[in-house]
C-alpha cells in the first residue's frame, strides 16, 4: 500500500501539473447539480474528497493543495491516480475551482459546495428527533404538464429533504424542515409551483401505521443496517485497543469512512418522533453509534490533519 509519505511525495513531483487537460469551456454547474455531486453515494473516493473538504478545508479558507489531498487520501488507500480523477470531477460538476496559494496548485470550494455544506452541517450533526407536538409541514405543488421538468426537480429535491409522500402532490415531512425546504425551493425557482403549510394529524387511523406508507422504512432499516454492521467492529476495537482516545492516522481513517457513510442518512431519514418509529428502531442504533464515534475520532483526526497541512 502507499504510504502518506510516499503519496505526499509524489504529490509533491505532479503538482505543478495539477489541472492539466482541463477546460475552462463548460457551463456553470447549477446548485441543484452541485448538490447531487456533494450527495452521490455512488464514487467513493469523490464522497471521501467532500467529506474531507467538509471537514478540514473550510478551516483553510476552503482550500487545499493537490500534494495535501493525494496524502490525506493514502491514508483512506485511494491512489494518486484515483484522487486526481475525482478532484477533476467535482471540478466539472462545480463542488471544486482549481486555484493556486503561493505557487501551490490546489483546490477550493465554489460558494454552491460551501452553501451545500454548511447546511448539511445542520442536518448530519444534529441528534434531536422531531416530537409530535412540533406538527408537520405539507408541501402541496400543482405543475402544468408542459413544465412536467419542474414537477421532476419538486420531486427530487422534496426526496433530498427527507419528505414521504401522502399522494402525488402532497409531501409531508416533520416541521423543523419548513426552513431548509423553503430556501431550497426558493433557490430553484420552484415556489411558484408550491405551497408549504404547517399540519397536525387530527385524524384517523393510526399515525404509526400511515408514517410506514409514507416513508419506505424498509429502505431505511436495509442502510440503517449497513452502516451498524460496517461501523460497529471499528467503535468495538477502538474500545479495546485504543481507550479513550484514538490513535492519529487511525482515527482519521475510520472518522471520514464513518462520516461519509452516515452523511447520506439524515436525509433519508427526517427525524422522525420517535413514538412513531418501531421498536428498536435501527435508525436510533445508528445515530448512537455515529455520534459515539464522532466523540472518539472527531479530536485525533482533527489533530492528524493539522499535522499534516502544517
Amino acid at each position: 500500500m502507499t504510504t502518506a509519505r510516499g503519496a505526499a511525495a509524489a504529490a509533491r513531483r505532479a503538482e505543478g501539473t495539477a489541472g492539466e487537460g482541463e477546460g475552462d469551456g463548460r457551463q456553470a454547474a447549477t446548485r441543484e447539480e452541485v448538490a447531487s455531486a456533494v450527495a452521490d453515494p455512488a464514487a467513493p473516493p469523490r464522497s471521501l474528497i467532500v467529506t474531507v473538504y467538509g471537514l478540514y478545508a473550510r478551516r483553510h479558507g476552503g482550500w487545499l493543495s493537490v500534494a495535501s489531498l493525494i496524502a490525506l487520501l493514502a491514508e483512506l488507500g485511494v491512489d494518486e491516480q484515483a484522487v486526481r480523477s475525482a478532484i477533476h470531477r467535482l471540478k466539472r460538476r462545480g463542488v471544486l475551482e482549481a486555484a493556486k496559494h503561493e505557487g501551490a496548485a490546489g483546490y477550493e470550494l465554489s460558494e454552491a459546495g460551501r452553501d451545500i455544506l454548511r447546511e448539511g452541517d445542520a442536518r448530519i450533526f444534529r441528534r434531536k428527533r422531531a416530537t409530535l407536538a412540533d406538527g408537520w409541514l405539507l408541501a402541496v405543488f400543482s405543475v402544468p404538464e408542459s413544465e412536467r421538468n419542474k414537477r421532476h426537480q419538486l420531486r427530487s429535491q422534496l426526496t433530498r429533504l427527507g419528505f414521504g409522500t401522502l399522494t402525488a402532490g402532497v409531501w409531508i415531512a416533520p416541521a423543523h424542515l419548513y426552513e431548509p425546504t423553503a430556501a431550497a425551493l426558493r433557490r430553484l425557482g420552484l415556489d411558484a409551483y408550491a405551497d408549504l403549510l404547517r399540519a397536525d394529524h387530527l385524524a384517523f387511523g393510526d399515525l404509526s401505521d400511515k408514517v410506514r406508507k409514507w416513508w419506505d422504512f424498509d429502505e431505511l432499516d436495509a442502510r440503517y443496517g449497513e452502516f451498524l454492521a460496517t461501523h460497529t467492529p471499528v467503535l468495538d476495537r477502538l474500545r479495546r485497543t485504543d481507550g479513550p482516545t484514538a490513535d492519529g492516522p487511525r482515527a482519521f481513517a475510520a472518522y471520514i469512512r464513518a462520516l461519509t457513510d452516515w452523511r447520506r442518512l439524515p436525509y433519508l431519514d427526517p427525524g422522525l418522533p420517535t413514538e412513531l418509529l418501531p421498536a428498536d428502531w435501527t435508525g436510533i442504533r445508528a445515530a448512537d453509534l455515529f455520534f459515539a464515534l464522532h466523540e472518539a475520532l472527531e479530536e485525533p483526526a482533527r489533530r492528524h490533519v493539522a499535522g499534516m497541512l502544517a
